[in-house]
């Protein structure tokens, strides 16, 4: 039976590694293509660091011997650690903690300082919150529910994009000058969309795999709740955003699975089946409402809706457990308590993330940079950061034979603009 469960806990591995496909194909569909190279080097990084980090000293700070309720102090390197399986498998999670950042500073941020807040996020941000509810830590002491990490995982990250946001400011033309928010289109919703079906399709081993063994009493009905409640998510937020805005919005839509998904995560084991579908009910709605709110009163420029996705459907997720969960919580005479435990929990986990990434990033601002410059960022940051393309571009100013040799012969074809500006860029660093 123990190599039943390491199975399972390796295919759960597996299935969140996975996920790491979708957030790439999320991020690059919805933006524009000319940052697609920097966005997918973003991600191959993302994940490749923080495993090599996590294992040096996030896996410790998490997992190790109790100092203060606060952080772990040994099992650094995986001393004295003998279950690799555990490890390997919460090394993803920290991954997709820090992965969420890269969406919404998506494109406008130095690949460098980027890469300098995933190192914060995976060694020490991020596994300090996951110590406090998985490592034994003060909130797992009060009774804090997050079984697979609406608030762990998923929170803490928005947190983490929000403070970054804030520092690095909005895309070129996102604001007009009067105020108000400007819609900057998606380069590839199929894209994004198959990047939707990839993240559900690995959700179900982020929620199942927390179960950390295969057991029939609990994966079954994990996989459940986590299918009904984004189910229920995308229905209510394509027919909401049809009464909001006259149509069925296809980003929304797509977004509203996400929203379901982490409403879902932190209740999945605790919860009924019937209390999943009104958990991705709500979670659809707060989307919806929580993109508007984020882009038009926050106007906080998060291409991706990633700070609604994983902050606000958090916190609802999170807060439902003390209302859904069928012991303990409000509505099945469990009282306040838990509800109030959990708000505390959301509390704890914004205050510690937001200060302490608005201070290192903020270190890095005033030292190196984080937002390249303007002639970068339009030309697209695959040429500013990498020196190359993810397509063949072609000058969309051409339309006929004629004036394509027209273009090749003055060298004013957009291959040739770019590439110009491109140079300028590097003779002024």
């Amino acid at each position: 039976m123990e190599s039943v469960d390491m199975l399972w806990v390796m295919l759960g591995t597996i299935l969140v590694f996975f996920m790491h496909a979708g957030f790439s194909m999320v991020e690059t569909g919805f933006t524009r293509s000319k940052n697609s190279l920097n966005i997918l080097m973003k991600n191959f990084l993302t994940i490749s660091l923080g495993a090599i980090l996590y294992f040096v000293v996030g896996y410790g700070i998490m997992f190790g011997a109790d100092a203060f309720g606060f952080l772990g102090t040994d099992g650094f390197m995986l001393s004295g650690v003998e279950d690799i399986g555990f490890f390997i498998f919460q090394a993803m999670f920290a991954a997709t903690c820090a992965t969420i950042i890269s969406g919404a500073v998506a494109e406008r941020v130095k690949l460098n300082s980027y890469l300098l807040l995933t190192v914060a996020m995976t060694a020490f941000i991020y596994p300090v919150v996951g110590h406090w509810v998985w490592g034994g830590g003060w909130l797992s002491e009060l009774g804090f529910v997050d079984f697979a990490g609406s608030t762990v995982v998923h929170f803490t990250g928005a947190v983490g994009a929000i403070a970054a946001v804030m520092l690095l400011g909005a895309r070129i033309g996102k604001y007009s000058e009067d105020g108000k928010s400007k819609v900057i289109p998606a380069s590839n919703v199929p894209l994004g969309a198959l990047g939707v079906f990839f993240l559900w399709f690995g959700w179900f081993g982020f929620n199942g795999g927390s179960a950390l063994a295969a057991d029939v009493t609990v994966v079954p009905h994990v996989i459940s709740t986590t299918m009904l409640s984004a189910s229920a998510a995308v229905v209510v937020s394509a027919f909401y955003s049809s009464l909001k805005y006259k149509k069925i919005d296809a980003s929304l839509t797509l977004n509203g699975a996400l929203g379901g998904l982490v409403g879902i995560t932190a209740g999945t084991a605790d919860v009924s089946l019937t209390g999943s579908i009104i958990i991705g009910f709500v979670s659809g709605i707060v989307l919806v409402e929580g993109v508007a709110f984020v882009d038009r009163n926050l106007r906080l420029d998060d291409p991706v809706g990633a700070i609604a996705v994983h902050g606000a459907c958090g916190i609802w997720g999170t807060i439902a457990v003390g209302l859904f969960a069928t012991e303990g919580g409000l509505f099945y005479g469990g009282g306040a308590t838990l509800l109030g435990v959990q708000a505390l929990g959301v509390i704890a986990t914004f205050a510690w993330t937001f200060v302490v990434t608005l201070v290192f990033f903020g270190i890095i601002k005033a030292i190196a940079g984080v937002r390249v410059t303007e002639e970068e960022e339009i030309s697209g940051l695959d040429f500013a950061e990498h020196g190359s393309q993810a397509y063949e571009l072609k000058d969309i100013m051409v339309t006929s034979p004629a004036k394509q040799s027209n273009a090749d012969s003055t060298g004013s074809s957009l291959i040739e603009r770019l590439n110009h500006l491109h140079g300028k860029s590097a003779k002024t660093d």
